[in-house]
């Protein structure tokens, strides 16, 4: 019962987190349109998608990391 509600428990998560990021995804995508829209280009350019990506991927694979570790 103890596994269920574990795993349960992580699909909730897992889903939270699937929403958070559809919603920056389309907020990025709608900022990028206003950022290729305007007529002089800003000096404040949105950073390499793919180096965030790099990123998030990083942060969370040392949560998981610590995550385990902090396990028995």
């Amino acid at each position: 019962m103890r596994a269920a509600l574990s795993i349960l428990g992580l699909v909730i998560v897992l889903a939270i987190v699937m929403v958070n990021m559809k919603h920056q995804t389309r907020d990025l995508a709608q900022s990028r349109a206003a950022a290729s829209a305007a007529s002089q280009p800003s000096s404040g350019a949105l950073p390499d998608p793919q180096a965030i990506g790099r990123q998030v991927n990083e942060a969370v694979m040392q949560g998981a990391e610590k995550a385990s570790d902090a396990q028995p």
